[in-house]
């Protein structure tokens, strides 16, 4: 394309000192903009590969020896024997909270259970005060009668609040889980094995014996 035509335009002081930038005239300003946009472009497309990252470089496998096979192998059965052992001691205490839980809930439930047992040869002493007073007839031992088998209602219920179950031994089969035996008699009014006569009451707090019910336990009768 031929320049013919155009004005030539001076480079300006300023500019002297850069002669490879090409100089416009004031009118050409679409121009000037085009070139400063296509600089701009290649400066970034250097700025670009200078900061691309090198290609790394394939890693190479290396085959172990066998003393390092040897190591990983004794490696990995103490890492097993550390995890069950783990589990052992994870196990052991998740056993030791429900215990002492157990034990907790225990203590709490049966905190009054000394307390009940030292008052129970005090109700004993009360019913046979009270047994003794139904034995007297004369009205001098009628208030007194009265006075005992109130305070002996008020400590029993007082005690059954607390929990206290009295053991119904008379009449039903022998258990020695809360029964104690100490005699038998022979009989053919009663099966054999069953208690015929209470001695001591028992008592229990909830579901722990407290004193098992001394009884006397049917025999039957030996053949002449």
């Amino acid at each position: 394309m031929s320049c013919r035509g155009r004005p030539k335009v001076k480079r300006p002081e300023s500019l002297l000192q850069f002669p490879h930038l090409p100089v416009f005239a004031e009118s050409s300003i679409l121009s000037r903009s085009n070139y400063i946009l296509r600089m701009m472009n290649k400066e970034d497309l250097h700025v670009q590969n200078e900061a691309a990252p090198a290609e790394t470089e394939p890693v190479v496998a290396v085959p172990l020896t066998p003393d390092q096979i040897e190591e990983l192998k004794a490696r990995a059965a103490k890492a097993d024997e550390n995890w069950d052992r783990l589990l052992r001691t994870t196990a052991d205490f998740e056993n030791f909270k429900k215990r002492a839980a157990r034990e907790r809930a225990e203590a709490v439930q049966f905190a009054n259970a000394v307390l009940i047992q030292k008052l129970l040869p005090v109700l004993d002493s009360f019913e046979m005060a009270l047994t003794a007073a139904q034995a007297a007839s004369d009205e001098k031992s009628a208030s007194l009668r009265a006075g005992i088998s109130m305070v002996h209602s008020q400590l029993k219920n007082a005690l059954a609040e607390a929990g206290m179950e009295e053991i119904d031994a008379l009449g039903k089969p022998f258990d020695a889980a809360v029964h104690e035996a100490i005699s038998q008699v022979d009989t053919a009014d009663a099966p054999e094995g069953r208690v015929v006569q209470q001695i001591r009451k028992g008592y229990k707090l909830r579901d722990r014996l407290l004193r098992p019910a001394a009884v006397i336990v049917a025999k039957k009768p030996s053949a002449k």
